[in-house]
């Protein structure tokens, strides 16, 4: 015969709800003057980590139209040497 038993949980207690998070909204579509430049590292380094990885966009919280375009011009400030490749940490 076929043991029926209820499935049983491994955690003691109820699940922990997470904190409710405010939407982020993206900055070019609030603020249509704030354009997207390869040749402004100084506004593309908010969207590029320590290490040098392109933030991704729930992150960031860009919209998808605005997170392609910001990823082509961090590849193009990277490509003339505006943006370093690689994090900015020193190595020993």
């Amino acid at each position: 015969m076929a043991d029926e038993r209820a499935p049983q949980r491994t955690s003691s207690g109820p699940r922990k709800k997470r904190p409710f998070q405010r939407r982020k909204v993206c900055r070019f579509c609030a603020d249509k003057q704030v354009t997207i430049d390869y040749k402004d590292p100084r506004t593309l380094r908010y969207f590029v980590s320590e290490r040098g990885k392109i933030i991704p966009r729930r992150i960031s919280g860009n919209c998808s139209k605005h997170q392609r375009e910001i990823t082509e011009a961090i590849k193009r400030a990277r490509n003339i040497a505006l943006l370093p490749i690689a994090g900015s940490h020193a190595t020993a």
